[in-house]
């Protein structure tokens, strides 16, 4: 069997560790616990829903402006620097770009606040491949199949299910299971294998990544007029276990039950992917302790000259050739304008609607977020499998948490970070913000902790620290019609001199889509102001 460098090493480092030369300390400063409500400037962000902005007293000038550091914004303003076009400046709220993809870090590890892997990437994903190799994600080709970094493999074990008191392998309910069930499970799963080879008439993948490189036979997008619970009762899938576990996936990839999300987008989670790699199994994912905010780190320093954090742009007026943005320096507590040529709205479609008139956002609807840091000093244990990267609940409203440490070499140290993410979906997304708003640290706290220490009671004691970030609109929700429906499609036109970016465009809220649109997004800008670029999408 080959050894790769990556298992090479963590062998070496775990025998060093073993013999006292990396043991690590908790620092004597941190042993009371501590925490609190961290995260996105609500505050800030709700500015522009008020208004009130005074006028502009400063006035500069960029060829491009980005509006919105999270994925599509870091992606477009790479892919304006990769081609030379280097004139532009990036707007972002937040005190650090990242969005979704935004991360922390204390001194026991990194740890992601959302957006914590990437799957191997699809065929289609021609913008994502291209940024994987700058990033050295893709380091080479064998046998015409990417070679991915083996340091950023996610390591194994990968993922176990906690049930009935004990932990089992992998994430489809095993434990208790009947007959039933065992048929049904493998109904289900041979249906989700035939449409992720299937085409379309057009000759294009029913189900792709990036969406709008699916097929448009009408055939299958007629499946997103329905919702995926209504799929499954026509296919005669009941079985409770399956149920739970399609139900789980939807809450995962869109933050909403089965019974709020399409049965297109439903069956996207399980049909679109088909990512292989030389080096990895097809259900390989790239990952890192804080997440794919280790990729906002290497954007962060290839575009520093470029951002400009804490910057509030308020609205976007198209003036001749060109567009006036208009912003507000929180730092300094000015307000500015920007005369350009040219903006790349990278912004939720919410946030858009109050920034450029005729901008509509009436059928984008967003799911709402809890995520918690537990920074522990001890590991996890229980009966069962090992503790693996991602490790879910049965039946929880909490989905489970994410280990940040499992990537690390030294697979002694007993200190971590878990990661709990809690999709708030029971109910509607405005009443579940407003609740999830009105919460305090320590009734946040209370819920965390209860479900933590009632499934890892050897936990008690161990918890040092534990911080929460609400997000209001955490991602979109592709609810039935909304895919393929007249909103999203319109949403897809840009009017020059402004370009559209964000994964709302698509539907779906996972890095390969943000990445797409704000890839297209700047080479669209470049063709319009005579720019030559080598085209990624």
């Amino acid at each position: 069997m080959k050894i790769t460098r990556r298992q090479f090493l963590l062998g070496s480092v775990s025998l060093a560790a073993v013999a006292g030369i990396a043991r690590w300390q908790w620092p004597e400063n941190e042993l009371q616990a501590t925490g609190g409500i961290v995260g996105a400037s609500s505050k800030l962000g709700h500015r522009l829903r008020e208004g009130g902005f005074p006028a502009p007293s400063e006035t500069s000038r960029k060829k491009v402006v980005i509006v919105g550091g999270g994925i599509a914004g870091l992606s477009a303003a790479w892919k304006l620097h990769k081609s030379g076009f280097d004139d532009f400046i990036l707007l972002e709220l937040e005190k650090e770009v990242g969005g979704n993809a935004s991360y922390g870090e204390n001194a026991v590890s990194a740890y992601p606040w959302g957006a914590h892997y990437v799957p191997l990437l699809t065929e289609e994903a021609a913008a994502a491949r291209e940024i994987f190799r700058d990033l050295g994600i893709i380091t080479g080709h064998e046998n015409a199949l990417p070679v991915y970094n083996e340091y950023y493999l996610g390591a194994d074990p990968h993922e176990r299910l906690y049930m009935y008191g004990r932990w089992q392998e992998g994430l489809v309910p095993q434990i208790g299971i009947s007959a039933s069930d065992h048929a049904q499970y493998k109904s289900f799963f041979a249906q989700m294998e035939e449409f992720k080879a299937l085409k379309g008439k057009d000759g294009l993948r029913a189900f792709a990544i990036p969406v709008d490189k699916s097929s448009a036979d009408e055939e299958l997008r007629v499946l997103d007029k329905i919702t995926m619970t209504e799929y499954m009762k026509q296919k005669g899938w009941n079985s409770p276990h399956l149920l739970w576990y399609v139900n789980y996936c939807c809450r995962d990839d869109y933050g909403a039950a089965m019974d709020n999300v399409s049965a297109w987008a439903g069956i996207h989670y399980f049909a679109s992917r088909n990512g292989r790699a030389a080096n990895a199994d097809p259900q390989s994912v790239v990952t890192w302790p804080e997440g794919n905010g280790w990729i906002v780190k290497q954007l962060k320093k290839q575009l520093s000259d470029h951002l400009h954090t804490q910057a509030l742009a308020f609205s976007i007026t198209k003036s001749g050739a060109g567009a006036q943005v208009n912003y507000w320096d929180a730092e300094h507590n000015i307000a500015r304008r920007i005369e350009s040529d040219a903006v790349i709205l990278a912004v939720p479609r919410f946030v858009a609607q109050r920034l450029l008139s005729g901008t509509n956002a009436d059928a984008f609807q967003y799911s709402p977020w809890m995520v918690a840091n537990v920074t522990l000093d001890a590991l996890p244990q229980g009966k069962g499998v090992a503790l693996s990267w991602d490790n879910m609940i049965y039946e929880s409203n909490l989905l489970g948490y994410v280990v940040a440490t499992h990537q690390n070499l030294n697979r002694v140290q007993r200190a971590t970070v878990v990661t709990y993410y809690w999709p708030l979906s029971h109910l509607p997304p405005k009443e579940a913000r407003e609740e999830a708003y009105r919460r305090g640290y320590g009734e946040w706290k209370d819920i965390i902790l209860t479900e933590l220490l009632s499934i890892h009671p050897e936990l008690k004691g161990h918890v040092k620290h534990l911080d929460v970030w609400l997000w209001g609109h955490g991602m979109i929700r592709p609810t039935p019609g909304f895919i393929w429906g007249k909103e999203r499609t319109q949403a897809l036109n840009s009017q020059p001199p402004v370009f559209h970016a964000h994964s709302d465009m698509s539907g779906i809220s996972i890095f390969e889509e943000a990445n797409h649109h704000g890839v297209k997004a700047a080479e669209s800008l470049m063709a319009y102001m005579h720019h030559p670029f080598t085209s990624s999408v």
